[in-house]
Order: structure tokens, then C-alpha cells, then sequence
């Protein structure tokens, strides 16, 4: 190989002809990937791999059992050729040559007129690298590249405007940034429009191109900055204009979250909708305090209530096995530890309120049904918080780093 630059180009290979010489597995990965890319793809070699066996019995590939001929590149716009012997490879080459084809040799990439890249994609973006014929270092390039796609560190956002918008809901976990998935991310990264909720991983705004729309939608209990049907409203009226929109929640969009109405209310528009699901302040904050909600031996059921439920059926949740876990229950904390035991739960029922999970103020007050109330009344214990109910609640002060009210 010379050290003269190399055209980069992306081919759309859909429905065109791509003949592979070769049937090792060297040969069945670049089927695999000229088959993902919409090829037609014609393998021709006496015999074939596993890999490239299962593809040929799916209907994936053309398989010509039987050793190279050169009318084998008849109508064909690109060509492999992966033998592993030299004499056919030169003879595929040089036909390819003749022919005006491209031709990709696995076994000598200086002999090439074609080189097949390290590829890393995300969404509709793709990055292809080449490193100079040395493939391994290549992977790893691709391989960094990957990560930073997926973690949207990278700029992903559109710079040219779409004809048809979208709504993603992101779940952004139970309060560190760190704790958002990488899809969820990288949908943060490609977004025109941000709604957000006041429990959301605020830290990731700040990363955003200055000229993406934050819209506040956050709410506490006695104040609301949009109404639900307002922020549904908002989410069509963006992505109708041709916006990328995301709807930044905290925890999951499902657990709690009503990302059910704002689901349903984009498919009545006719708007393409997606969910990134989260991870659930009902379960990780609770871990993040060392306290699981199941364990052997102690809990095996989990039931999730909302706080904010008018009537609850404290008969029925007083009788369950397992671990209760309430969102955003400090405010009413005395009455349902009351409502627990009138109903027959054990007053000596531990009890852990953790505020603030999984950030760096995180804080655990551990007590029973009978005494969890003052206890967090006198440590001034405030929302967000999540409280869970169970014996589970006791590991706290031996599997997790919070700070036990004596």
C-alpha cells in the first residue's frame, strides 16, 4: 500500500449485486455485514462455514457451489474476494480490474483497489475509519468512537431540518447524570427541544447546544409549571414543526411518570413517538442506600405506590409480604405508617426514608412504623425521598453508606 490518501465514500449497495469469493469465516463476516447493508449478495466457493451456511439457508445470500469463474462479476458492482489462496485472490483481482470493479482483498490490502473500514453507527449517523491497513488498529478507533456516540459526547444534533419531528421519552434515572442510559443520552445529544421535569438529571441541560428550546415542566406537589395536558400539547405542537423533542423525566417515563398519556397523545397526532426507558427511583435509590428490595430469605414481592394516591387500600397493603416502597411520601409519612399499623402491619416494621438518592447529599434515616415519623421530623427529612417499608430496610446499616437516626 502506498502512502497516497485514500477517497472515503458510502455506497448504498441496496438490491445491487456484491460477489464474495471465499467460504471461510473471514468471508462470512463480510457477508454478514454486505447482507445488514442491503446487498445482493453471491457467494461463490465449494464449500462453506457454519456462519455462512445459516446465512445461505435463511434465503440471506446466493450461493454458487463451485470454484471462481470470471463471468462470476457479470453485473455485479462491487467484489470480495476472501480465499485464503493467492492464486484465486490475483485472479479475482485482476478480473475485478478489468471489469472496472472495486475489489476488496482480505488477504493483501496494498493489492486492493477497495478496503472495507472499521464502521461505528448511531441512529443515522455513521462513522467509518481506516488506519492506514492496519485493521486492529482501526477496531479500536471505532471502538472509542462507538462510546462517545452512544454517550452523546459527541455532536450528534441535525443542523439541517427534518420533514417529519419526533417525541422520545427519556427516562433519566433517579437523579445522578451518570445513572441516564447511553440511548437515553444520546437522544439528549440529537434533540432540538428539551421538556423537563424538575426531578430529571438537570446537570445534562448544560451540555446542550445553546440554541436547543428548554421547556420547564417540572412539578411539586402544590405547584405546577404546565398542566399534563399542557405539556402533551407542547410535545405535538414541537414535533409537528419538524423539532427533535425530548421529554427529559426522572426515573422512568412509566413508573409513576404518566408517560402513558403523553404516548397516547402523540399517536393520536400522528406524531412518531419513542420510549428510552429509565431507571426507577422506586428500586435504585433504595439500592444506592445498600438497602435491595428483595433479598433471599427476607422480601421476594415489591409493591410501588405513589404517594400522592388519595384513598390507598391500607387493609390490603398492610397485609402484603414483601417490601412497600412510597415516592415522594415524606409529607404524609405519619399518616400512612399510622394507617400501616391500624390496618395490622407490626409497629416494629423497619422503615428507611432516603432523600436525595444516588446524589452526593444522599441521606438515610432508618426507624420502625411506630417511630419514623419523628425521627425524620427531627432530622428535618424533606422531599425528594423515597421510603420503603420492610424488613429489607434494616440491611441498611450493614450493606449501605447512609446514615442511620439513632
Amino acid at each position: 500500500m502506498t502512502d497516497a490518501p485514500r477517497h472515503a465514500l458510502l455506497l448504498d449497495l441496496h438490491g445491487r449485486k456484491v460477489v464474495v469469493v471465499g467460504g471461510g469465516p473471514v468471508a462470512a463476516r463480510r457477508t454478514a455485514r454486505l447482507v445488514d447493508d442491503g446487498a445482493d449478495v453471491h457467494v461463490v466457493a465449494p464449500a462453506l462455514c457454519e456462519d455462512l451456511t445459516e446465512l445461505v439457508g435463511r434465503g440471506a445470500v446466493l450461493w454458487s457451489a463451485r470454484e471462481y469463474l470470471a463471468t462470476d462479476l457479470d453485473g455485479a458492482w462491487l467484489v470480495h474476494t476472501a480465499t485464503g489462496v493467492r492464486q484465486v485472490d490475483d485472479a479475482v483481482a485482476a478480473d475485478a480490474e478489468a471489469a472496472r470493479l472495486w475489489c476488496v482483498r482480505a488477504d493483501d490490502a496494498s493489492a486492493s483497489t477497495a478496503w472495507t473500514p472499521a464502521v461505528a453507527r448511531a441512529g443515522d449517523v455513521t462513522v467509518a475509519v481506516g488506519a492506514g491497513g492496519d485493521p486492529r488498529r482501526a477496531a479500536r478507533l471505532r471502538s472509542a468512537l462507538a462510546l462517545l456516540l452512544d454517550t452523546g459526547e459527541l455532536p450528534l444534533r441535525r443542523q439541517r431540518p427534518v420533514a417529519t419531528g419526533t417525541v422520545t421519552l427519556v427516562g433519566g434515572g433517579p437523579g445522578d447524570p451518570g445513572l441516564i442510559t447511553t440511548r437515553g443520552r444520546r437522544a439528549l445529544a440529537e434533540a432540538d427541544v428539551v421538556v423537563v421535569d424538575r426531578l430529571a438529571p438537570r446537570a445534562l441541560l448544560e451540555q446542550l447546544d445553546a440554541d436547543v428550546e428548554v421547556i420547564e415542566a417540572g412539578k411539586s406537589p402544590h405547584a405546577h409549571t404546565l398542566t399534563q395536558t399542557q405539556i402533551n400539547e407542547v410535545l405535538v405542537e414541537r414535533a409537528q414543526a419538524g423539532k427533535r423533542v425530548v421529554r427529559l423525566k426522572g426515573g422512568d417515563p412509566f413508573v409513576l411518570g404518566r408517560g402513558g398519556e403523553e404516548v397516547a397523545a402523540c399517536l393520536e397526532a400522528g406524531v412518531p413517538v419513542e420510549v428510552v426507558p429509565g431507571v426507577t427511583s422506586a428500586i435504585a435509590v433504595p439500592g444506592a442506600a445498600g438497602i435491595p428490595v428483595t433479598h433471599r430469605g427476607v422480601s421476594r414481592q415489591l409493591t410501588i405506590l405513589s404517594a400522592h394516591d388519595s384513598a390507598p387500600d391500607w387493609a390490603t397493603l398492610a397485609r402484603l409480604d414483601g417490601t412497600l416502597v412510597l415516592l415522594m411520601g415524606v409529607a404524609q409519612l405519619a399518616g400512612h405508617a399510622r394507617a400501616l399499623v391500624e390496618h395490622g402491619r407490626d409497629p416494629s416494621t423497619p422503615v428507611a426514608v432516603v432523600e436525595r438518592g444516588t446524589l452526593p447529599e444522599q441521606r438515610t434515616t432508618v426507624g420502625t412504623l411506630t417511630d419514623i415519623a419523628e425521627l425524620a421530623a427531627a432530622r428535618g427529612v424533606g422531599n425528594p425521598a423515597v421510603v420503603v417499608v420492610g424488613d429489607v430496610a434494616a440491611l441498611a446499616d450493614t450493606l449501605g453508606p447512609g446514615t442511620r437516626a439513632d
